[in-house]
This record gives structure tokens, sequence and C-alpha cells, in this order.
């Protein structure tokens, strides 16, 4: 199994940025896609951003393309979320979470056995 924590929430001004951190640890030594998702009160969980197992291969959710980015250093067993350009809307609670898939990254939720607890971002206006 893998465990996840999350790290780098907190509260921003409009425009502002965060780097969110996921990192892993338990067996790591195996290949796994990662993801990040969002959560805003009264709204459904939705994918962020994804990434392979390597490193090689993104995938973003339309709305974030151009001020996110995900990256990961296998080094260290961390996946990075680097979020610019905020604004209100972006505030939610953001959760990465992890798949033992090699290939291509992973973009549906239900994909995932492996969730961590979660950070909160809150963009003020």
């Amino acid at each position: 199994q893998i465990q996840l924590v999350e790290s780098g929430g907190g509260l921003v001004r409009t425009g502002g940025s965060l780097r969110l951190s996921c990192a892993a640890s338990g067996r790591t030594s195996s290949s796994y896609a990662v993801g990040w998702f969002r959560q805003a009160p009264g709204k459904e969980r939705a994918v962020v951003a994804a990434i392979n197992w390597n490193g090689r291969l993104t995938y973003y959710e339309d709305s974030f393309q151009g001020r996110f980015t995900i990256s990961r250093d296998s080094a260290k067993n961390t996946v990075y979320l680097q979020m610019n350009d905020l604004t209100p809307d972006d505030t939610a609670n953001y959760s990465c979470a992890a798949a033992y898939i090699t290939g291509s990254y992973v973009i549906g939720a239900r994909h995932y056995p492996y969730w961590g607890q979660g950070t909160q971002v809150t963009v003020s206006s």
C-alpha cells in the first residue's frame, strides 16, 4: 500500500500562488500515477491535474491549464501542484490520490484506491 500526505495549503489573496505537495510513503518502489483533486463546499470532487508514473505525461482539466503545473520528484516520492493566479473560485480542499498504474495518467477518481487527507486552500478577494 501507499500512504499520501498533502501539505502546502493555506490562505492566499487573489492573484497569489501556492505549491501543494503530496508526499508518498509505503510501497513507493512500484510505479504509481498520481492525481490532484479538489472539492469545494457544496460541490462534487473534481479532478485538477494528473501525472503518470515517470512524470513524462501530464493532464490538466481545461480550467486549470496554464495556471497550474503538476510535477513529481521521484527521488523524494513527492508530487507537486504549483498553483498560480489564484482566485476565490479556487477555494477548496485539495487532495492527492495514487494508483499503481504504469503507462499513462489516470483521470477518474474511481481509479484511485489511495487518498490523502487533503489540504485546505482558501483564496480571499
